[in-house]
This record gives structure tokens, sequence and C-alpha cells, in this order.
């Protein structure tokens, strides 16, 4: 295959691994681009076997398909994208997933002290029960007698 060639829909889903449904997935959701021939026939360039392996990978690291196309939308349409794109669309996809971690992180030091706090009433619950507001409505276990809702007065 000569490197100005397009792909049929069944070559990139060859190439890549994938079905030609979700080749058509994948068109769908942004992340790849034919180009229509004259007889409607879609036609794939070569860079988009980077696109779709890139969105491959990307799903098994967590990211959605939306944050994922917005990342594609930045190198380029219709070149290969070159290292110097992939560091700037790993550097975003690090910064989300270093956001995600401190976020997970402070829910398990919330969970780790809602476990080991061991009161029934929850006073110090910093996941269900922020500054006692449970409190407001009586003693004795709130979030059992009645809703969550009700007890942290938000109905």
């Amino acid at each position: 295959m000569r490197g100005n060639e397009l792909l049929t829909i069944g070559e990139l889903a060859a190439r890549t691994g994938i079905a030609v449904s979700a080749v058509r997935f994948y068109e769908g959701k942004g992340i790849v681009h034919p180009i229509r021939t004259r007889g409607n026939q879609r036609r794939f360039l070569r860079s988009d076997i980077r696109r779709i392996s890139f969105a491959l990978i990307a799903q098994q690291l967590g990211l959605t398909l939306p944050q994922i196309a917005d990342e594609l939308r930045k190198p380029p349409e219709g070149r290969t994208p070159t290292s110097e794109d992939w560091a700037r669309i790993s550097s975003a996809i690090r910064r989300r997933i270093e956001v995600q971690m401190a976020r997970l992180q402070r829910t398990l030091d919330d969970l780790d002290g809602c476990i080991g706090c061991g009161c029934l009433s929850l006073r110090k619950c910093a996941l269900y029960n922020p500054d006692d507001r449970a409190a407001l409505n009586g003693a004795g276990p709130r979030f059992i007698l009645v809703s969550r809702k009700v007890a942290l007065g938000l109905d």
C-alpha cells in the first residue's frame, strides 16, 4: 500500500483489529472522519489507523469517548500525529488522570475515617453528615429512622 492511498472501512477495521461496525461507531463519536466517494462509500486516511488505536488505548485508561474525540481534534486532520502531538495529548490526559487520582484519594481517606470512627451517630462522618447536620433533627441513628434527605434537611 502506498502512503497516499485511502483505506476502505474493511481495511481500516482489519488494520486496527476491530469490527467494521466499530469503525462506524467511532465515526459516529467523532474519532474518525471518512471521506465519501462519488458512490457514497467511506474512505479513511492512513492516519485513522493511529486515531482508532489511540482511542482503544485511551478507553482502557478510563477516558470517555467525548474526551478522546476532544483530544483528537487538536492535531491537524489528515496527517499522522507527530511525537510532539502525542506529547501534548499525553500531557492533557495525564492532568485529567492526576485530578481523578486526587479525587479518589480524598474519597479513600474519607472512607477510612468513616469506617474507623465507629460512631453510630455519624457525628464525624464527612461523607454522609458534614458538620453534623443530622444532629439538628434529634438524637439517635437519624439515617436509619428517616431518609438521608430528610435528616440533612434537603427535602
